[in-house]
């Protein structure tokens, strides 16, 4: 006789539990009960469909009760609610809502997928007319018809987990002004503090009233409006309110059955995810489930792991006895232009655990970019690794416009399957300028960590940085800012001691080696690279400044800069002006800010400049910039994954033009081109101008690299791809060829021979003569990065710096050349 299987709950897990048991035994008899109207509806959708972005209320109905009797001979009951569980008598006694009539049904092996509830605490007035829930087809109708019929201008969002910062993303794209509160100090809870904090300036950008720290005392409906009151006495006033709050699982049934639930109500299940009665099975959010890195009990919430508990039970119905390995809590959400990701344990976790950071775990923070810097639409990526002190992953979190998502999930499969620190350095990952760099995220995730547990580099959070400048009187510590002069004009910390990178070799002397030095920059690229340098003359406490002040600046972002005049349209140009646009989408600080220091330059003064930009902080940069540099800030706004700003020339149109400023008599010039006879006429240049007296800056860029590398290989580290790309270009003076007439190379042996007979200096000689004579050769770093060429490489005496320091000596300049 075939056995009977039935399901209470027709959504995730009991849906897709359903399906798979079919597929594994075409003769048993299934049936589910599902009290609500719909089964197998795409909850996770439901913000979306009301925000506009998914068009078809229909697309959100992944399966009806008619299409699984014909698919899968499965017999699904609506509106048919289980009101009792008799595990003695295998019996479940059901009431049919629409009608009123109860009835039993028997089982062979029962199924609770139940799933969870919006709860719904005793605050007065949470019954009120205007606040609702959202978790069924129904809640979301009621919704999008009361927007569609009343128009709400003004919602409160009541909680900052994944539904609420949907909901206030998605009825903002309604137009309605939305407020979120939030009783912790931050939204999104699997993440830590400082990662959420960039969704904190990410929503205020978006014009998000964002509470935090506040919890909700009453509502009190007024003439068609709620006032909510908060605890810390503010009140404010909402025509819709979208209850978030959390979620509690539906285990009233289990609980009265004798089943053995947790302290938070959860049904205990074993690995085969049999409750206490063998007979009976519990999957998806009413379960407790086990933590997959610390092995504790806990409960998780999501669709994914509901999913794969249903698929393993089915399995184990049809006679399997397959293990559910437990949650990693793996998610990840879309909060504006913003994506959130994360996975495994969070930082405050293991502190709530009592660990101590160092000693018992480490953590780190870096900024990366979604795809190559240089191909366009890179945007910034904030990703954060927590790791034991023996290279074991216990959690990573992810913050940025693109590649969020992925880099999480290679984790957490990484995690899955029991890699370490190591392997994320081995990982070898799809990489095309359009998708990811050479050395992916990830990959760079692993370098640093390990450079931590190999004691390469120690880091300082934003949060202990602020102790220290907190207490002046304390620890005896320098703070070093490694950055160029146009970016220390729009940030410094205060009390920082100022030498650009370039110039730290040769101004050691300026530290004192018995002080603790933390060093920072932009990105915290060349505060480390600052740091090695420190710690390789003999500096023995050198720490850098996590994330660099990018990172910084948002864990202090309030949102002062973002007020700007109240404008409906972009500012224009008088008539017969034209406006001047730079796209800088795509540059990583300081890379904008330079572009429009550069552009504004060459305009004259009242006229207006355009920028657009993806770097997250530069519309905070940018207002610095004007003010120190006394042009106008006229106004910034946010289009898609683009900051735009508009600059006009000069203090306010009101005022008289400020003089215009002269520049010095230095000469500069951009060494772009490795061909020999580009680059004689370079040298030959610049002593010429360093004989007159005048201060010279060479910048060699890309090809011109080439000029100033040593003729012996040297003994560096690179990938397969970066010595096939160094094998193909020369390596030193002697190796150049002519741009034309080379003729395999008999033009340049014929080149150099007439320059010997007629007592023409050499290449070789005219460098030495210009180093002598104090012309400054710089390598621009960015340049060597994508050449693959290390400083090791590069002939003695020559600085490492980026267009910045270009650019500060070429305000000091009266000749400017591009060779």
């Amino acid at each position: 006789m075939a056995k009977k299987t039935v399901i209470i709950g027709g959504v995730a897990g009991g849906a897709t539990a359903a399906a798979r048991l079919r597929r594994r035994d075409e003769s048993m008899e299934i049936v589910i009960f599902e009290r609500g109207e719909y089964i197998s509806y795409a909850n996770c959708g439901l913000p979306y469909y009301i925000g506009g972005a998914i068009k078809e209320r229909d697309v959100l109905l992944l399966q009806t009760p008619q299409a699984m009797k014909e698919k899968f001979n499965i017999d699904v009951r609506i509106s048919s609610e289980v009101i009792r569980i008799m595990p003695e008598k295998k019996l479940v006694e059901v009431k049919e809502l629409q009608g009123g009539r109860t009835y039993q049904e028997s089982y062979d092996t029962l199924v609770i997928a139940a799933g969870s509830s919006p709860i719904k605490p005793p605050i007065p007035g949470i019954d009120g007319a205007n606040i609702h829930t959202l978790w069924t087809v129904p809640d979301t109708d009621m919704i999008k018809t009361l927007i569609q019929e009343k128009k709400p201008k003004r919602a409160a969002v009541i909680g900052g987990g994944f539904i609420g910062l949907e909901m206030a993303e998605n009825l903002s794209a309604q137009g309605i002004h939305v407020s979120l509160i939030e009783m912790q100090d931050q939204v999104m809870a699997p993440l830590d503090r400082e990662m959420a904090q960039l969704l904190h300036e990410n929503m205020t950008m978006n014009h998000v009233d964002l509470i935090l720290g506040d919890g909700v005392r009453s509502f009190e409906e007024s003439e068609g409006s709620t006032t909510i009151q908060l605890g810390s006495g503010r009140s404010l006033s909402a025509d819709l309110i979208i209850l978030s709050i959390g979620v509690r699982p539906n285990s009233e049934l289990a609980k009265e059955a004798g089943l053995l639930l947790n302290e938070k109500g959860g049904i205990k299940v074993d690995g085969e995810l049999h409750t206490s009665d063998p007979d009976i099975y519990a999957v998806g959010d009413v379960i407790e489930v086990e933590n997959f890195t610390l092995g504790t009990q806990t409960m998780v919430p999501l669709a994914g792991p509901a999913n794969k508990q249903a698929r393993i039970c089915a399995d184990n119905i049809a006679g399997d006895h397959k293990i559910y390995e437990g949650t990693q809590g793996t998610s990840v959400a879309q909060v504006f232009d913003l994506t959130a990701a994360c996975t495994g344990v969070n930082e405050k976790t293991l502190k709530a655990m009592g660990k101590q950071k160092g000693a018992d775990y480490h953590s780190i923070i870096i900024n990366q970019k979604s795809h190559a810097a240089y191909y366009p639409g890179a945007v910034p990526l904030t990703l954060k690794l927590i790791f034991g002190k023996n290279g074991e992953l216990f959690g990573a979190q992810a913050v940025g416009q693109e590649g969020a998502d992925k880099r999480i999930d290679v984790i957490a499969a990484a995690m899955r399957l029991g890699a370490d620190v190591s392997d994320l350095e081995k990982l070898e990952l799809a990489y095309a300028p359009p998708y990811s760099s050479a050395k992916d995220p990830v990959n760079m995730l692993g370098f640093t960590a390990q450079n931590v547990l190999d004691g390469l580099v120690s880091f300082v959070g934003p949060d202990e940085l602020d102790h220290l400048l907190a207490e002046p009187a304390g620890e005896d510590y320098m703070i070093l800012d490694v950055t160029e002069d146009t970016e220390r004009m729009v940030f410094q910390i205060p009390g920082s001691y100022h030498i650009p990178l370039g110039q730290l070799r040769g101004r050691l002397d300026e530290l004192d080696q018995t002080k603790r030095i933390i060093v920072y920059c932009s990105v915290g690229v060349r505060s480390y690279n600052g740091a090695r340098i420190l710690m390789e003359k003999g500096f023995t406490n050198v720490q850098v400044l996590e994330g660099g002040t990018t990172f910084y600046k948002s864990m202090h972002d309030k949102g002062e800069w973002r007020e700007e005049p109240a404008r409906e349209q972009p500012p224009e140009e008088p008539e017969g002006r034209e406006m001047k646009i730079v796209d800088c989408c795509g540059l990583q600080c300081p890379g904008p800010i330079m572009k429009v220091n550069e552009a504004i330059a060459q305009m004259e003064d009242g006229e207006l400049l355009k920028v657009s930009a993806t770097d997250l902080g530069f519309a905070r940069d940018i207002a610095a910039w004007c003010e120190r540099t006394q042009n106008t800030l006229v106004k910034t706004e946010k289009q898609g994954k683009e900051n735009l700003v508009y600059i006009r020339k000069g203090g306010d149109c009101c005022c008289p033009a400020p003089q215009e400023q002269k520049g010095g008599d230095g000469k500069t010039m951009v060494v772009f081109s490795g061909d020999l006879d580009k680059a004689l006429a370079s040298f030959i240049i610049a002593n010429g101008a360093a004989a007159m007296g005048r201060p010279v800056t060479m910048f060699f860029t890309f090809w011109g690299l080439n000029i100033l590398r040593k003729r012996e290989k040297q003994p560096v580290k690179k990938s397969f791809v970066e010595k096939m790309f160094g094998a193909m270009m020369p390596r030193g003076t002697e190796k150049l060829k002519l741009s034309k007439m080379n003729m395999g190379g008999m033009g340049t042996k014929m080149m150099r021979s007439v320059m010997k007979e007629k007592h023409v200096d050499s290449l070789e000689t005219l460098m030495r003569q210009a180093m002598d004579n104090g012309v400054k050769l710089v390598a621009c770093t960015m340049s060597m990065d994508v050449m693959g060429i290390r400083e090791e490489e590069l002939i003695d005496g020559v600085e490492l710096a980026g267009v910045a320091s270009y650019l500060g000596d070429a305000e000091k300049s009266d000749v400017n050349l591009f060779i």
